[in-house]
């Protein structure tokens, strides 16, 4: 919380000074408060020179060079600066309640051309297609009424990894080589447990929940998760586990391997939830949203994962199957697995599902009023500098939204004026 101060622009001021703090030198101060207010300003574009154009207009391109090298050149630990705006938010959204889920997510950024760090063709979920576009695995602390991000990360490509050329180029360092997703997410949660943040079950999509690996690797760090599924993941219906290992026969090393046989078999899970009883369903409401109560028909049964058990020694333990079916859809919608306790309630199991919707806000906000995916430079330094700034603006923001009860919207920004005639670099003059 910000020591007692009671204008927005006095915790502004002090806001300013904790991140001043980490920033490293004292002349990074000035271009971080340009860089900072350039995005909480209202204004359609959040590239460098707009924002320079609407801080100081009367010295355009000074200010634009000042920020441009604060944001693409200067050594700054982004990391540092994402941390103490995380702490900052978190100290108001705990007013609220506490944390709630800790949410892996990834968002795509479109990009034209092939020289900006990351670019591939790739799945982008903002254009829900495959495009040319980078991708960032972020990971967000969920509570009751709000969320804020707390790690920020760039996927980079197989292709990108290896290419030396173009690491050099776009100034990938040394030590960054290729992690899938989910490898990254597991680190991002390494690094958070080390700062010892209040711990959560961890939520993913069916990107992340797909990968038995990642499951079993939340385990291991001692989180419990929400994860989604495709509906073609196989399970063992309540009640059913794999065959035991073949009796040895006292002639080489005993057989250790689960069994399966054409009539002892796991089942996709969509099947499985297609063929619960009708008094299996319940409809639950699970948030009040600006569309209205939003509520649907679910179901939750105890299973077992069947994923190449038939190579371990051991059944996988025993979670919980979550499944979606409204009313007007032909068979179930969404699938996830929990490995919530025993005695978690369907209401608190659909309430941890569904709280991924706060972080998909998070985002669309992120680019539509902070402008998180209109950074125009090419280097790793810069896309991670633009994006740590990014958050720290949404975290602010969402802290003062925090102080109100209850919280608000991030779309009362207006626009702001431009000088008379300013028109950015590169774009064509008026007919």
């Amino acid at each position: 919380m910000a020591r007692g101060l009671s204008s927005p622009g006095a915790r502004f001021e002090d806001y300013l000074e904790r991140l001043g703090e980490v920033i490293g030198h004292a002349d990074r101060r000035e271009p971080l408060r340009a860089y900072l207010s350039g995005l909480l300003l209202p204004g359609e574009r959040k590239s460098v020179e707009p924002m320079a154009a609407r801080i100081e207009p009367g010295q355009v391109c000074a200010r634009h060079q000042s920020m441009h090298h604060f944001v693409a050149e200067a050594p700054w630990d982004e990391r540092e600066i994402v941390r103490v705006a995380r702490d900052y938010a978190l100290g108001q959204m705990e007013r609220h309640g506490p944390v709630m889920a800790w949410v892996v997510d990834d968002t795509g950024i479109p990009k034209k051309g092939s020289h900006s760090v990351g670019v591939v063709r790739q799945y982008c979920g903002q254009l829900g297609k495959q495009e040319n576009c980078q991708v960032a695995v972020a990971v967000s602390l969920a509570g009751n009424v709000m969320s804020v991000p707390a790690a920020w990360r760039l996927y980079l490509p197989e292709g990108w990894a290896s290419d030396r050329v173009r690491r050099e180029a776009a100034g990938v360092p040394r030590e960054v080589c290729f992690r899938k997703k989910w490898e990254i997410a597991l680190e991002e949660v390494d690094l958070l447990l080390a700062d010892d943040l209040p711990k959560a079950p961890l939520v993913a999509d069916a990107g992340y929940g797909t990968v038995t690996a990642f499951r079993d690797g939340v385990l291991a760090r001692g989180l419990s998760y929400m994860v989604g599924i495709p509906g073609e993941t196989t399970v063992w219906p309540p009640g059913q586990e794999p065959l035991a290992a073949k009796r040895w026969t006292g002639q080489g090393r005993p057989p250790k391997r689960l069994r399966r046989s054409p009539t002892h078999k796991p089942v996709p899970a969509s099947v499985l939830a297609a063929a619960l009883p009708s008094e299996a369903w319940q409809q639950v409401r699970w948030r009040e949203g600006t569309r209205g109560t939003q509520r649907s028909r679910f179901a939750a049964v105890r299973v077992r994962a069947a994923h190449r058990d038939h190579q371990r020694s051991r059944p996988r333990p025993i979670e919980w199957l979550l499944a979606e079916w409204p009313l007007a859809e032909p068979q179930p919608t969404k699938l996830w697995f929990s490995s919530a306790p025993e005695t978690a309630t369907l209401e608190e199991l659909v309430r941890l599902a569904k709280i991924r919707w706060r972080v998909e806000r998070d985002f669309e906000e992120l680019k539509e009023e902070l402008g998180l995916d209109h950074y125009e430079g090419r280097s790793w330094r810069g896309f991670h500098h633009h994006g740590a700034l990014c958050l720290a603006a949404y975290a602010f923001l969402a802290a003062e939204r925090a102080r109100l009860s209850p919280p608000e919207p991030l779309a009362f920004l207006r626009a702001a004026r431009l000088p008379k005639g300013f028109r950015p670099r590169g774009s064509p003059p008026a007919a």
